[in-house]
Parts: C-alpha cells; structure tokens; sequence
C-alpha cells in the first residue's frame, strides 16, 4: 500500500510539472532553430553582393546543357546562352538520344553560331544510362578549364550572366555557386515550388559563406574540369539517379575552394514544375542524394529539418492540451516568426523573391511536412533516371 501511494505521489507530481515539460522540450526545438535563422541564414543576409567590374580577367569557359527531348525549351532559351556577353565561350549541348525534333533544331543553331559544339550520344540497348554520363561527355568534349552549367529549360536573366560567373573565379576557387530561381506562376504549387528553391537556395549559399559548402544547383554552378578529372567525377556515385550537382560539391568543396555569385545579372530563371505529382517526383529524385552526403553535412541538415517538424508537433500539442497556457505555443511561434522576417527580408531581396515573406507563415509549415514526408517515402529509391 505504501508503494502504491509513492507511486501515485510520484504520478501527481510529474502530471502537475508535465506542462513545464512539455514547454521545456518546446523551448529546445525554438532554440535550435533559432540558432540556424540568427547564427547560419544570417551570413547571406549580412553578404554584400559583388557585380562584375569591367577589366577583369575573364577565364575562358565551357557551357555544358544537357538535354532528353528538350526541342521546346531548346527553341525559346539556347539563344539567352549562346548570345552571352562574353570574350572567349564555347557552348555545349550534349543531345542524350533525343526522339523529337531536337537534333533538328541544334542543327539550326549550329549553322548560326559558330562557337556552339554538339555531342550527340545514341541510345545502345546494353547502355543504360543517367544524366551523369551525359555531363559526363559534355566536359570530356570541353576545350576549356572553367565549366559552367545550366539546363536546356534555364534562361539568365541577363547576357552578363557568364561575366559575373566567370569574375567569381579567384585563383583559388575551383567551384563557383550561383542562383536558379523558377518563373513565377499564379498558383500554390509554384509559391512552395519558388519558397522552397528560395530556402535551398539560402541554405547552401549561407553554408558556403561559412565555408562548409554542401551542395549546388546544376542549373547555375561552375567548376574546373582538372577538379573533375583530379576526383575520379561522379564515379563514387554513379548508382544514385541525381547529383550530378549537389553531390560532386558536397565530395569535393573544401573551406577555401569554393566562391558564389549573385548579382541580379547572374540569376538563372528555370521553367518550374506544373503539377503535384511532377513536383513530388522531383523531389523524390533529389532526396536520394542527400542519403550519401558526408556525415556531419547529413547531421545538420537533418537537425534543421527534424527541429522545424517537432516544432510545429509540439506547438500544436501544447495548444490543444494545454490550453490555458495559450500565451506559451503563441510566444514561440512569434519569436520564430520575427527573427524569420528579420533575417530573410534582406535574403529574399537578394533572391529576388520578396513577395514570398508575407506567405511565409502558411508555406513554410507546409513545406517542412511536404518535404519530410517526401523524403521518408523516396529514400530507399536506386533506380536511375535521366530527368
């Protein structure tokens, strides 16, 4: 009897201090989060954006675009490449075994412009292949040793596009990360589609202001061809369908290799997705990558992910159970949400996405369950896809 009334004591004291504990576990989840929007997101935020100054010496580049049956988007965006203003450019367009009229047109183009080169790779019924091959032969087909990269659906915004890329490289830059926003839409897919590009976007570039570099986007980075050859290319990850991108950054990015560009001239805009179930399978080919990042970049990005959630779980959780306590989950929120308006107003006017900060309390809760609910199913997925 005696223990019984202990254990039901003991039972007492721990439900009347359940709600101080529960605002514990909260606080915790506020804190990590804060720390990522004052401590990490606050590098691009504080980052004063370069512009190419004129009589700076230009490296010499190769324009690498793949394309799978791309006839549309080769017809509408090639000619914002190969019409850059720049010295000394080659562009490549790898034709990957394209069935519509895609040859047709870059035989078009090739009668106009002299300084474009065509890599044409046929299908072989032994040969399965991803996009990484293509990139592959792009570069060996490349006479220059600054590669820069986009897709046959990107268009820069400007024909300074590969100054501003080609300036960014210091003799001890090997890579070089830039900013591909999607074209705005009037719908709610694009505003998620455009908030979380954004909020990639800030993330690795603010990981490479910290000097930790982690990933990039191959429809805007660049890299020397000797750091490919050097590092044996995509061979360490040729059985995962994406990265040609983010993973060769995330293997081969040191503390001091590795510069970005953003100025508004060197933005490169791509067509976005137009349904849910294109996004979902866009994302599904992405989150595969990240499963072979290093460890500690796997660890903080999943940290940051896991934070937002249960963050947003336990938010809920307090305000249904304890409702007296109302003011606690509403202090929180607030907290979180005016250091996000705080930090990322300045971020997004660089992203050029500004209108997406006042959509910020209703995207950015659906896109941590979007994203992490995506990833949990998409994970264990191998089999290799071009696009």
């Amino acid at each position: 009897m005696r223990l019984s009334l202990l254990a039901m004591l003991d039972l007492h004291v721990f439900l009347a201090n359940l709600p101080y504990i529960v605002f514990g576990i909260l606080g915790l989840f506020l804190l990590v989060q804060l720390y990522y929007i004052l401590f990490v997101y606050s590098k691009l935020s504080r980052y004063q954006i370069d512009s190419y100054q004129e009589g700076t010496d230009l490296p010499p580049v190769s324009v690498i675009i793949c394309a799978h049956n791309e006839q549309d988007n080769l017809r509408e965006f090639l000619p914002s490449i190969l019409e850059q203003d720049y010295p000394n450019f080659e562009v490549i367009v790898v034709n990957d075994f394209s069935t519509d009229e895609t040859p047709w047109i870059l035989q078009e183009f090739d009668e106009r412009y002299a300084h474009l080169k065509i890599v044409d790779i046929k299908e072989h019924i032994r040969l399965k292949h991803g996009k990484k091959f293509a990139v592959s032969m792009g570069i060996k087909a490349s006479k220059y040793q600054t590669l820069v990269f986009t897709d046959a659906d990107c268009a820069p915004q400007s024909d300074q596009w590969l100054k501003g890329v080609g300036s960014a490289f210091k003799p001890e830059t090997e890579i070089v990360l830039g900013y591909s926003p999607y074209f705005k839409k009037k719908s709610l897919l694009n505003i998620l589609i455009r908030f979380e590009t954004s909020h990639t976007a800030m993330s690795y570039l603010s990981y490479a202001l910290k000097g930790d570099a982690y990933m990039g986007v191959g429809r805007n980075m660049a890299y020397k061809k000797e750091l490919f050859f050097r590092n044996k290319g995509f061979a360490a990850h040729m059985h995962i369908k994406s990265g040609d991108d983010d993973l060769f950054v995330n293997q081969n990015a040191t503390p001091t290799n590795v510069n970005i560009v953003l100025a508004p001239a060197t933005i490169v805009y791509s067509a976005p997705k137009a349904t849910w179930k294109s996004y979902y399978k866009q994302k599904a080919r992405h989150s595969g990558a990240s499963t072979i990042y290093k460890r500690h970049h796997q660890r903080m990005l999943g940290t940051q992910l896991v934070s937002a959630v249960l963050f947003y779980v336990t938010l809920i959780a307090v305000a249904i159970a304890f409702p007296a306590f109302w003011y606690v989950p509403l202090a929180a929120y607030l907290l979180r949400l005016c250091s996000q308006w705080a930090i990322f107003m300045a971020i997004y006017k660089k992203l050029e996405v500004k209108e997406l900060i006042w959509w910020l309390p209703l995207v950015d809760f659906i896109y941590y369950f979007y994203i992490c609910i995506n990833g949990l199913f998409s994970r264990k997925k191998k089999k290799i896809s071009w696009k």
